[in-house]
């Protein structure tokens, strides 16, 4: 089994059963996705954290529909209905559908008005008109009146009901159907009579047709969730008379009053039965497809959210905008501890400006501020205007901070533990001011759901969506690394081979025996053993530690290897990674073995290059037109300075610097046709627009891209 399932593997991937073998073992061991494309290339011959995910999800795909034919083979054994042809299909089938189609004659069923027809007797007369060479059915049926049976109509009707389930259940008629659905079915949407006024925001929908295979994936997840509210009627038909006709073709054989019968059957069976069944099949199908594709869009946006630039170790204020109740100031240090906070009422209702600036200025001073994070809310423009007013000693660096998810995290748990004597609003202070500092850190900490990058985010399936989005998540935090001696635990939980209960040991670890020294001290950890060490070590980071490698991705394991390598060159480790003349004399030919080789090499190699090397870019400071305020302030033909704030598949939101986001169409995107917008613009990547267009009153504003101003 275990080598067919490679086999099938393989050709779905198009990756060599051996490399699937190795994974599928590695998985086993218990190794994480990380770290096995990081640290075990020579052993899955170079599979990427993508590939190897999809071997995983097909081996499991693969493994449930094994348990699913265990299933059904046992309960057609009960029945005493298996046949040795039977059972070679049931063993030869792996595609779902197929197998529930063999299946479905066999599936326990409730009372169905066949099976009522079966208990009145009545299936040797459906056995009969199926064989339509009774020249008189309607007198055959009059043997059959007895019991429960009225008549001989109400016996040629039970006896249809009895034929109409066997088309229903007849595989050639079900692919028949399926293929009238795959080709030609159209998707209707209607307005609810009287839901009008409710379904405003649907109204695109309201008289909605298109073909199913060309109806977009946000198309799809509107319809579906206007349906669920109740506001819209939604049905998916191919052409039915079509479909009919085709059916008749295979089971209606004489021109008789049997065929008669049996055409009356297979229209019922149709329009009962087979049509129902296979809208449903297809409903979830297209479904599933449009998650697919929401996943993946909230997916992308969410890696380019965590991967967005960090500001770094740096002493930072953070600033909640707001009017009526003030802006909230944080001060923290450069480890994002929190120093001092307070409020601060630079404008309307209360206008103590004078008293604002004195504040900043002693908070800058005292806690030797060197940027300053605002939240991008209510009363952000203003804000930041204010402080760029502002003359201080020293150069300070104001950025604009997305605050979506802040308040999210301001009130959870993770927000409580960190400072349970401390507010709301100093917890989503603190946030903006860290989320400068370093996104990463700061967003783990907020449900993926909550930070706003997605699309009809809560109408996907919710454990396919939490299951990449996690992937995710843990693939950012393994990619960056974290510093061992600075990190939460709650970040420390995506690490490799960590978890909840080990990540927390770690902090309590810290608490109680200051910094870490090296690598190696993690083995004192409670908890920690050789295999977790292994799988989460290279993703640690110790910047002061004695031993350079401490703070590199060079994983323990292969400190040998560098410090053979340094001592074949007569210097010391921190030597050969300060010096690239030494470098360059390496020859990692030399230092190739049945367990190491060259992916590995190359990977010391380029590590040693750029020690603890930060994937991510370096942040820029961006400014809105000071002249755009409102909506009301926008004209068509204006060009404006924006930032990309979420992507989905029919276009990009852009932040112009008012309250509402301007939307750059997939067709204003470039001029080409895009079938993609990632090709185009990533999160938080600065643009210059045109608007296009703005409906004041559906508050939508539509814009073009005219250039990258990064």
């Amino acid at each position: 089994m275990i080598q067919l399932f490679h086999r099938m593997i393989s050709a779905t991937l198009s990756i060599s059963e051996k490399q699937i073998g190795h994974t599928l073992d590695l998985l086993a061991d218990g190794a994480t996705i990380p770290f096995i494309s990081r640290y075990r290339k020579e052993v899955t011959g170079g599979l990427d954290e993508v590939q190897i995910e999809a071997i995983k999800t097909q081996y499991e795909k693969l493994n449930e529909l094994a348990k699913r034919k265990e299933t059904i083979v046992n309960t057609i054994n009960e029945q005493g209905k298996m046949t040795p042809e039977l059972q070679k299909r049931i063993d030869e089938t792996w595609d779902s559908t197929i197998l529930e189609d063999i299946y479905l004659p066999y599936k326990p069923k409730r009372r169905t008005r066949a099976e009522v027809a079966r208990q009145k007797g009545l299936e040797p007369l459906a056995t009969l008109l199926m064989l339509q060479r009774e020249p008189n059915p309607e007198k055959r049926a009059e043997t059959y009146v007895k019991g429960e049976v009225k008549d001989a109509e109400d016996a040629l009707k039970g006896a249809r009901d009895i034929i109409a389930e066997q088309v229903c259940e007849d595989e050639q008629a079900r692919n028949t159907v399926r293929f009238a659905f795959s080709r030609q079915a159209v998707i209707t949407a209607k307005v609810v009579k009287g839901k009008e006024s409710e379904s405003d925001k649907y109204r695109d929908y309201f008289e909605f047709s298109k073909p199913l295979k060309k109806c977009t994936s946000h198309q799809l997840l509107a319809i579906r969730r206007a349906e669920a509210e109740g506001l819209l009627k939604v049905s998916i038909s191919p052409d039915d008379e079509e479909c009919v006709e085709r059916l008749e073709r295979r089971f209606v054989r004489s021109n008789n009053a049997c065929g008669e019968q049996v055409a009356e059957a297979v229209q019922d069976a149709y329009k009962r039965l087979l049509k129902s069944s296979i809208e449903t099949e297809f409903a979830a199908q297209s479904k599933e497809q449009a998650d697919e594709e929401a996943i993946r869009v909230f997916v992308q946006n969410l890696r380019q959210l965590l991967l967005a630039s960090p500001l770094g170790q740096k002493r930072v204020m953070g600033i909640d905008p707001g009017f009526r109740t003030g802006c909230k100031v944080v001060c923290l240090d450069a480890q994002g501890n929190l120093l001092h906070n307070e409020n601060i009422y630079p404008h309307a209702p209360v206008y103590k400006t004078a008293e604002a600036v004195s504040k900043i200025q002693k908070m800058i001073e005292a806690y030797h501020i060197e940027a300053i994070a605002v939240g991008n809310g209510t009363a952000s423009r203003e804000t930041e205007e204010f402080l760029k007013h502002q003359t201080f000693r020293q150069e300070i660096q104001v950025f604009v901070v997305s605050e979506q998810g802040a308040s999210i995290y301001s009130a959870s748990k993770i927000a409580r533990d960190e400072f349970p004597e401390y507010d709301v609003t100093v917890r989503g202070a603190v946030s903006i001011a860290r989320r400068l500092m370093d996104p990463l850190a700061e967003l783990v900490k907020i449900d993926p759901k909550s930070i706003g990058v997605g699309q009809y985010q809560h109408d996907v399936d919710q454990t396919k969506l939490k299951k990449s989005l996690d992937l995710t998540v843990e693939s950012c935090v393994n990619l960056v690394g974290v510093n061992l001696n600075t990190a939460s635990s709650h970040l420390l939980t995506y690490i490799s081979g960590l978890g909840p209960q080990l990540a927390q040991n770690i902090v309590n670890y810290r608490a109680e025996n200051g910094a870490f020294t090296s690598r190696k001290q993690l083995m004192k950890v409670p908890r920690m053993g050789a295999k977790a060490f292994e799988q989460c070590a290279g993703f640690l980071r110790i910047p002061q530690s004695k031993n350079p490698l401490d703070n590199t991705a060079v994983h323990p394991e292969s400190y040998c290897i560098v410090e053979q390598m340094a001592k074949d060159l007569g210097c010391s480790v921190a030597e050969l990674i300060t010096s690239k003349e030494l470098r360059l004399k390496i020859q990692p030919e030399k230092y190739l073995t049945s367990t190491v080789g060259m992916p590995t090499l190359k990977d010391i190699l380029q590590e040693l290059d750029k020690p603890g090397r930060d994937p991510r870019g370096p942040i820029k400071i961006f400014e809105f037109d000071k002249n755009v305020r409102t909506i009301n302030d926008l004209r068509e033909g204006m060009e404006l300075p924006g930032i990309v704030g979420n992507i989905t598949n029919f276009g990009a939101f852009v932040d112009i610097g008012i309250k509402e986001n301007g939307l750059v169409h997939l067709s204003q995107l470039a001029d080409r046709f895009v079938s993609d917008p990632n090709e185009i613009v990533s999160i938080h990547q600065h643009v210059r627009v045109r608007v296009l267009s703005v409906d004041t009153d559906r508050k939508r504003i539509a814009l073009k891209l005219i250039s990258d101003a990064s």
